[in-house]
């Protein structure tokens, strides 16, 4: 085969090999369709596609749509850690031709720039008038076309700072400190397993229509349950460098066994946050509304557990209600009702109306417009006056009732 596309297993990349008489009978719309989807290899002198397996679909219609024969696979793939090193080895020699270039910049900056550095102090040069003579004119000239090659070096020092920036960015990449962020491992193997158990689900349905399948249905089958099982080889590989770094790192030491509701804890992001609850998975924190992972902890600052507050509902507290009974008319009405607590815990409360039976209800602190937590409320009914409210005597069991104008007085010897 002379014009074919094969699948690269060792950079997961397609390329597509052609003529160049083959190449060039394509249409400016082929052409540009290629474009689009593969980039040109000059070591290599073929098309190599943007997108890597498995996500070389589009890439693979484009090159049969150009009438070119599949060519299967050629190498070996490499694994997850391999490939991570390449990644690293790779931008770590980008990152050096990118401040070679930035060193090329620079020194070309100041070497446009050197001729009017070096008239710093020469205020005759600067001042001096356009004279029109041949002299005059000379030196005018001159002094414009210094001027012009230090702007050009403004232009040399910005491209040079471009070049730095490109640097840096690929000597982040190539240090890989993403790698001992625990969080950042923690994140990634979630999304491995999450996508490990949905390849499982679709293999196994897989398997389940092939028992029963036949003939080209059960050639397409087995082809799109072959790709699954690779992607899986791929999933498990990637799961695993990641609990090897994990594991490189000291693993998460922190879960809801040693944090608790009321723990202080510094996180790299928001500093000190106090926990709200904790999960199996992720905890909530005071004044941030979604979960936290445990690996973002970095240490316990104070392990103190809330006291729980007693609710200020006692017995023998009546409660007039609406509450809906469908007994009265042909539909139901709405009655007042009058219940009295008989019976008070740390966490509940059982009511009664009348001789009915009780019912068992739990106070509840108020999230809303509560700022001193004093706020409780109580759903004795499904109507929409069926909740009280009430606030609690003193939540720290030390209450500061303010002084009247008499006892400060008392108190400070003053009339």
């Amino acid at each position: 085969m002379e014009n074919y596309f094969i699948l690269n297993k060792e950079t997961g990349k397609l390329e597509l090999h052609f003529e160049k008489e083959a190449y060039q009978a394509l249409t400016d719309a082929q052409k540009k369709e290629i474009k689009s989807n593969f980039l040109w290899g000059r070591n290599s002198g073929c098309w190599i596609s943007r997108a890597k397996w498995p996500n070389t679909g589009y890439a693979e219609r484009c090159a049969a749509s150009l009438g070119l024969e599949n060519a299967g696979e050629t190498g070996e793939r490499m694994s997850y850690a391999e490939q991570m090193e390449r990644k690293a080895e790779r931008a770590e020699r980008r990152a050096d031709r990118y401040e070679d270039r930035a060193d090329a910049h620079e020194a070309s900056a100041e070497r446009l720039q050197k001729p009017i550095n070096d008239m710093r102090g020469d205020i005759a040069f600067f001042t001096q008038p356009n004279i029109n003579s041949a002299g005059g004119r000379a030196f005018t000239r001159r002094r414009e076309k210094m001027f012009a090659s230090f702007e050009r070096g403004f232009d040399e020092f910005r491209k040079s700072e471009y070049w730095q920036g490109r640097a840096a960015t690929a000597r982040r990449t190539a240090e890989q400190k993403e790698l001992k962020d625990r969080a950042f491992l923690d994140r990634r193997i979630r999304e491995r397993e999450s996508d490990i158990r949905k390849l499982q689900r679709s293999i196994q349905q897989y398997e389940n229509e092939l028992e029963t399948a036949e003939g080209e249905r059960a050639e397409n089958i087995q082809k799109n349950l072959d790709r699954w099982l690779d992607m899986l080889e791929v999933k498990l590989d990637e799961l695993g460098f990641y609990q090897d770094c994990l594991d490189a790192v000291g693993g998460i030491a922190f879960s809801r066994d040693n944090v608790k509701p009321g723990y202080l804890v510094r996180i790299r992001r928001y500093g000190v946050v106090e926990v709200l609850s904790v999960g199996p998975k992720n905890f909530k924190a005071k004044d941030y509304g979604w979960p936290m992972q445990y690996a973002e902890i970095l240490e316990i600052v104070k392990a103190q557990e809330p006291k729980p507050q007693a609710h200020p509902f006692t017995v023998g507290e009546e409660f007039t209600c609406t509450r809906w009974n469908p007994s009265l008319g042909k539909h139901g009405d709405t009655e007042k009702i009058t219940a009295c607590i008989i019976r008070a815990t740390d966490k509940s409360v059982t009511l009664q109306v009348g001789e009915e039976k009780p019912f068992v209800r739990k106070p509840y602190q108020v999230k809303w417009n509560n700022e001193d937590g004093r706020k409780w409320g109580l759903q004795v009914t499904d109507w929409r006056d069926g909740t009280v409210y009430k606030l609690a005597d003193d939540p720290n069991g030390t209450e500061e009732k303010p002084l009247s104008l008499a006892e400060f007085a008392a108190q400070h010897g003053e009339a």
